[in-house]
Protein backbone atom coordinates (compact mmCIF):
# COMPACT_ATOMS: atom_id res chain seq x y z
CA UNK A 1 0.00 0.00 0.00
CA UNK A 2 2.93 2.36 0.51
CA UNK A 3 3.65 2.02 -3.20
CA UNK A 4 0.09 3.09 -4.02
CA UNK A 5 0.33 6.04 -1.64
CA UNK A 6 3.60 7.24 -3.20
CA UNK A 7 2.22 6.76 -6.72
CA UNK A 8 -0.92 8.77 -5.91
CA UNK A 9 1.15 11.55 -4.35
CA UNK A 10 3.20 11.72 -7.54
CA UNK A 11 0.09 11.63 -9.75
CA UNK A 12 -1.79 14.36 -7.87
CA UNK A 13 1.33 16.36 -7.00
CA UNK A 14 -0.34 16.71 -3.62
CA UNK A 15 1.46 15.42 -0.51
CA UNK A 16 -1.77 16.06 1.37
CA UNK A 17 -4.16 13.99 3.47
CA UNK A 18 -7.56 15.32 4.52
CA UNK A 19 -8.40 14.55 8.13
CA UNK A 20 -12.06 13.52 8.35
CA UNK A 21 -12.52 14.48 12.01
CA UNK A 22 -16.15 15.65 12.12
CA UNK A 23 -17.78 17.39 15.07
CA UNK A 24 -21.49 18.12 15.15
CA UNK A 25 -20.69 21.82 15.40
CA UNK A 26 -18.92 21.62 12.02
CA UNK A 27 -21.87 20.17 10.14
CA UNK A 28 -24.08 22.66 8.26
CA UNK A 29 -27.64 22.98 9.51
CA UNK A 30 -29.25 21.72 6.31
CA UNK A 31 -27.45 18.37 6.69
CA UNK A 32 -28.24 18.03 10.39
CA UNK A 33 -31.89 18.97 9.86
CA UNK A 34 -32.38 16.37 7.14
CA UNK A 35 -30.77 13.65 9.25
CA UNK A 36 -32.81 14.56 12.34
CA UNK A 37 -36.02 14.71 10.31
CA UNK A 38 -35.37 11.13 9.24
CA UNK A 39 -33.90 9.62 12.42
CA UNK A 40 -34.78 12.09 15.17
CA UNK A 41 -32.31 13.67 17.57
CA UNK A 42 -30.73 10.28 18.16
CA UNK A 43 -27.31 8.71 17.85
CA UNK A 44 -28.47 7.35 14.50
CA UNK A 45 -29.40 10.86 13.42
CA UNK A 46 -26.00 12.22 14.43
CA UNK A 47 -24.25 9.37 12.62
CA UNK A 48 -26.26 9.98 9.45
CA UNK A 49 -25.36 13.69 9.53
CA UNK A 50 -21.67 12.83 9.94
CA UNK A 51 -21.76 10.35 7.09
CA UNK A 52 -23.50 12.75 4.68
CA UNK A 53 -21.08 15.55 5.67
CA UNK A 54 -18.08 13.31 4.99
CA UNK A 55 -19.54 12.10 1.71
CA UNK A 56 -19.89 15.66 0.46
CA UNK A 57 -16.25 16.44 1.28
CA UNK A 58 -14.98 13.23 -0.34
CA UNK A 59 -17.06 13.85 -3.48
CA UNK A 60 -15.55 17.31 -3.86
CA UNK A 61 -11.91 16.50 -3.11
CA UNK A 62 -11.12 12.89 -4.12
CA UNK A 63 -9.71 13.89 -7.51
CA UNK A 64 -7.23 16.30 -5.89
CA UNK A 65 -5.76 14.25 -3.07
CA UNK A 66 -4.14 10.85 -2.48
CA UNK A 67 -5.57 10.03 0.93
CA UNK A 68 -7.98 10.71 3.79
CA UNK A 69 -7.49 10.16 7.51
CA UNK A 70 -10.64 9.59 9.59
CA UNK A 71 -10.05 9.97 13.35
CA UNK A 72 -12.00 7.19 15.02
CA UNK A 73 -12.70 9.01 18.31
CA UNK A 74 -14.93 11.48 16.48
CA UNK A 75 -17.10 8.52 15.51
CA UNK A 76 -16.79 6.39 18.64
CA UNK A 77 -18.30 9.19 20.73
CA UNK A 78 -21.62 8.35 19.04
CA UNK A 79 -21.37 4.67 19.93
CA UNK A 80 -22.22 1.90 17.50
CA UNK A 81 -24.05 4.25 15.07
CA UNK A 82 -20.91 6.41 14.99
CA UNK A 83 -18.81 3.39 14.12
CA UNK A 84 -21.24 2.59 11.30
CA UNK A 85 -20.59 6.11 9.97
CA UNK A 86 -16.84 5.47 10.28
CA UNK A 87 -17.20 2.22 8.35
CA UNK A 88 -19.28 3.88 5.61
CA UNK A 89 -16.71 6.67 5.34
CA UNK A 90 -13.78 4.25 4.97
CA UNK A 91 -15.56 2.13 2.38
CA UNK A 92 -16.73 5.13 0.36
CA UNK A 93 -13.26 6.68 0.34
CA UNK A 94 -11.83 3.40 -0.95
CA UNK A 95 -14.52 3.28 -3.66
CA UNK A 96 -13.11 6.64 -4.78
CA UNK A 97 -9.63 5.03 -4.89
CA UNK A 98 -8.34 7.06 -1.95
CA UNK A 99 -5.78 5.61 0.43
CA UNK A 100 -7.32 5.48 3.92
CA UNK A 101 -5.22 6.11 7.03
CA UNK A 102 -7.18 5.00 10.07
CA UNK A 103 -6.21 7.39 12.85
CA UNK A 104 -6.87 4.94 15.68
CA UNK A 105 -3.70 5.31 17.80
CA UNK A 106 -3.91 1.79 19.16
CA UNK A 107 -1.23 0.39 21.44
CA UNK A 108 -1.21 -2.81 23.45
CA UNK A 109 0.59 -6.15 23.49
CA UNK A 110 0.23 -9.74 22.36
CA UNK A 111 -3.21 -11.01 21.40
CA UNK A 112 -4.83 -7.63 22.18
CA UNK A 113 -2.52 -5.85 19.76
CA UNK A 114 -3.17 -8.57 17.18
CA UNK A 115 -6.93 -8.13 17.64
CA UNK A 116 -6.65 -4.37 17.06
CA UNK A 117 -4.61 -5.04 13.93
CA UNK A 118 -7.12 -7.61 12.70
CA UNK A 119 -10.06 -5.27 13.28
CA UNK A 120 -8.54 -2.35 11.40
CA UNK A 121 -6.17 -3.87 8.87
CA UNK A 122 -6.71 -7.60 8.66
CA UNK A 123 -9.34 -10.33 8.44
CA UNK A 124 -11.13 -12.07 11.29
CA UNK A 125 -11.77 -15.81 11.16
CA UNK A 126 -15.37 -16.88 11.67
CA UNK A 127 -15.68 -20.64 11.27
CA UNK A 128 -14.51 -21.47 7.77
CA UNK A 129 -14.79 -17.88 6.55
CA UNK A 130 -12.72 -14.72 6.87
CA UNK A 131 -14.09 -11.18 6.98
CA UNK A 132 -12.45 -7.78 6.55
CA UNK A 133 -13.74 -5.31 9.10
CA UNK A 134 -12.92 -1.60 8.90
CA UNK A 135 -10.24 -2.42 6.34
CA UNK A 136 -8.19 0.79 6.38
CA UNK A 137 -4.93 0.82 4.40
CA UNK A 138 -2.81 2.22 7.24
CA UNK A 139 -3.35 2.63 10.97
CA UNK A 140 -1.69 4.94 13.48
CA UNK A 141 -0.09 3.13 16.41
CA UNK A 142 1.31 4.18 19.78
CA UNK A 143 4.76 2.57 20.40
CA UNK A 144 4.87 3.11 24.18
CA UNK A 145 4.74 -0.63 24.89
CA UNK A 146 7.71 -1.36 22.62
CA UNK A 147 8.23 -4.15 20.12
CA UNK A 148 5.66 -6.39 21.84
CA UNK A 149 3.02 -3.85 20.86
CA UNK A 150 4.23 -3.22 17.31
CA UNK A 151 5.12 -6.70 16.02
CA UNK A 152 1.53 -8.03 15.92
CA UNK A 153 0.59 -5.05 13.75
CA UNK A 154 3.54 -5.62 11.43
CA UNK A 155 2.63 -9.30 11.11
CA UNK A 156 -0.88 -8.39 9.93
CA UNK A 157 0.50 -5.68 7.65
CA UNK A 158 2.75 -8.22 5.95
CA UNK A 159 -0.19 -10.55 5.38
CA UNK A 160 -2.43 -7.82 4.01
CA UNK A 161 0.13 -5.59 2.25
CA UNK A 162 -0.78 -2.69 4.52
CA UNK A 163 1.09 -0.22 6.70
CA UNK A 164 1.46 1.77 9.90
CA UNK A 165 2.24 5.28 10.99
CA UNK A 166 3.88 5.08 14.42
CA UNK A 167 3.79 8.05 16.80
CA UNK A 168 7.29 9.48 17.14
CA UNK A 169 6.99 13.21 17.87
CA UNK A 170 3.44 14.50 18.15
CA UNK A 171 2.26 18.04 17.47
CA UNK A 172 0.53 18.81 20.78
CA UNK A 173 2.10 21.36 23.17
CA UNK A 174 2.72 18.93 26.05
CA UNK A 175 4.30 16.21 23.90
CA UNK A 176 7.72 17.14 25.24
CA UNK A 177 6.83 16.03 28.78
CA UNK A 178 7.85 12.53 27.73
CA UNK A 179 8.99 12.63 24.11
CA UNK A 180 11.76 15.21 24.67
CA UNK A 181 13.24 13.53 27.76
CA UNK A 182 16.92 12.78 27.35
CA UNK A 183 18.06 9.17 27.48
CA UNK A 184 21.83 8.68 27.26
CA UNK A 185 22.07 12.24 25.99
CA UNK A 186 19.45 11.93 23.23
CA UNK A 187 15.72 12.72 23.30
CA UNK A 188 13.29 9.84 23.51
CA UNK A 189 11.75 10.69 20.12
CA UNK A 190 15.10 9.97 18.43
CA UNK A 191 15.26 6.54 20.04
CA UNK A 192 11.70 5.85 18.91
CA UNK A 193 12.57 7.07 15.41
CA UNK A 194 15.50 4.65 15.25
CA UNK A 195 13.16 1.82 16.26
CA UNK A 196 10.67 2.81 13.56
CA UNK A 197 13.44 2.69 10.96
CA UNK A 198 14.48 -0.73 12.25
CA UNK A 199 10.93 -2.09 12.27
CA UNK A 200 10.50 -0.67 8.78
CA UNK A 201 13.33 -2.79 7.41
CA UNK A 202 11.09 -5.83 7.97
CA UNK A 203 8.39 -4.56 5.60
CA UNK A 204 9.73 -2.56 2.66
CA UNK A 205 7.97 -1.26 -0.44
CA UNK A 206 9.74 -0.19 -3.62
CA UNK A 207 11.37 2.94 -2.22
CA UNK A 208 9.85 3.41 1.21
CA UNK A 209 8.88 1.20 4.10
CA UNK A 210 5.30 0.29 4.92
CA UNK A 211 6.15 1.39 8.46
CA UNK A 212 5.99 5.18 8.66
CA UNK A 213 6.09 7.74 11.43
CA UNK A 214 3.96 10.56 12.82
CA UNK A 215 5.98 13.75 13.34
CA UNK A 216 4.17 17.03 14.06
CA UNK A 217 4.49 20.07 11.80
CA UNK A 218 4.93 22.24 14.89
CA UNK A 219 8.50 21.00 15.45
CA UNK A 220 10.43 21.47 12.16
CA UNK A 221 13.90 21.28 13.74
CA UNK A 222 13.03 17.92 15.22
CA UNK A 223 11.56 16.93 11.86
CA UNK A 224 14.91 17.63 10.25
CA UNK A 225 16.68 15.28 12.66
CA UNK A 226 14.06 12.56 12.31
CA UNK A 227 14.11 12.71 8.51
CA UNK A 228 17.79 11.66 8.72
CA UNK A 229 17.10 9.02 11.36
CA UNK A 230 14.29 7.46 9.26
CA UNK A 231 15.34 7.92 5.60
CA UNK A 232 13.06 5.15 4.28
CA UNK A 233 10.04 5.89 6.49
CA UNK A 234 7.17 7.98 5.16
CA UNK A 235 6.32 10.75 7.62
CA UNK A 236 2.71 11.68 8.37
CA UNK A 237 2.77 15.32 9.44
CA UNK A 238 -0.16 16.60 11.54
CA UNK A 239 -0.39 20.13 12.92
CA UNK A 240 -0.47 22.12 9.66
CA UNK A 241 -2.81 25.10 9.71
CA UNK A 242 -5.12 25.10 12.73
CA UNK A 243 -2.39 23.87 15.12
CA UNK A 244 0.16 26.40 13.89
CA UNK A 245 2.31 24.45 11.45
CA UNK A 246 3.26 26.37 8.29
CA UNK A 247 4.48 25.44 4.83
CA UNK A 248 7.81 27.15 5.50
CA UNK A 249 8.48 24.70 8.31
CA UNK A 250 7.59 21.59 6.31
CA UNK A 251 10.60 21.28 4.03
CA UNK A 252 12.76 19.33 6.53
CA UNK A 253 10.19 16.53 6.56
CA UNK A 254 10.63 15.81 2.86
CA UNK A 255 13.49 14.21 0.99
CA UNK A 256 15.25 16.04 -1.83
CA UNK A 257 12.92 14.50 -4.42
CA UNK A 258 9.91 16.12 -2.74
CA UNK A 259 8.68 12.77 -1.41
CA UNK A 260 8.87 11.16 2.01
CA UNK A 261 6.11 13.08 3.79
CA UNK A 262 2.36 13.61 3.65
CA UNK A 263 0.80 16.58 5.46
CA UNK A 264 -2.55 16.39 7.24
CA UNK A 265 -5.14 19.12 7.57
CA UNK A 266 -8.45 18.47 9.29
CA UNK A 267 -10.40 21.52 10.51
CA UNK A 268 -8.71 23.75 7.97
CA UNK A 269 -10.34 21.78 5.17
CA UNK A 270 -13.49 20.12 6.44
CA UNK A 271 -14.59 23.29 8.26
CA UNK A 272 -13.28 25.74 5.66
CA UNK A 273 -16.66 27.33 5.01
CA UNK A 274 -16.57 28.82 8.53
CA UNK A 275 -13.33 30.69 7.81
CA UNK A 276 -13.49 34.30 6.60
CA UNK A 277 -11.40 33.34 3.58
CA UNK A 278 -14.04 30.91 2.33
CA UNK A 279 -17.19 32.47 3.79
CA UNK A 280 -18.41 33.41 0.29
CA UNK A 281 -19.25 29.74 -0.34
CA UNK A 282 -21.77 29.62 2.49
CA UNK A 283 -22.88 26.57 4.45
CA UNK A 284 -24.90 25.10 1.57
CA UNK A 285 -21.70 24.90 -0.49
CA UNK A 286 -19.46 23.80 2.38
CA UNK A 287 -17.89 21.04 0.25
CA UNK A 288 -16.93 23.56 -2.46
CA UNK A 289 -15.18 25.58 0.26
CA UNK A 290 -13.34 22.41 1.30
CA UNK A 291 -12.26 21.83 -2.29
CA UNK A 292 -10.84 25.35 -2.54
CA UNK A 293 -9.06 24.92 0.79
CA UNK A 294 -7.43 21.75 -0.56
CA UNK A 295 -6.32 23.56 -3.72
CA UNK A 296 -4.84 26.37 -1.62
CA UNK A 297 -3.07 23.91 0.70
CA UNK A 298 -1.53 22.00 -2.20
CA UNK A 299 -0.27 25.25 -3.72
CA UNK A 300 1.10 26.39 -0.36
CA UNK A 301 3.00 23.16 0.28
CA UNK A 302 4.35 22.86 -3.26
CA UNK A 303 5.70 26.42 -2.99
CA UNK A 304 8.49 25.16 -0.70
CA UNK A 305 10.10 23.00 -3.41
Amino acid sequence: MINKLVDKIKKTNAPVVVGLDPMMSYIPEHITKKAFDEFGETLEGAAEAIWQYNKGIIDNTYDLIPAVKPQIAMYEQFGVPGLVAFDKTVKYAKEKDLVVIGDVKRGDIGSTSAAYATGHLGKVQVGSKKYSLFDEDFATVNPYLGTDGIKPFIDVCKEENKGLFILVKTSNPSSGEFQDRLIDGRPLYEWVGEKVAKWGEEHMGNDYSYIGAVVGATYPEMGKVLRKVMPKSYILVPGYGAQGGTADGLKPYFNEDGLGAIVNSSRGIICAYKQDKYAKFGSLNYADASRQAVIDMIEDINSIF
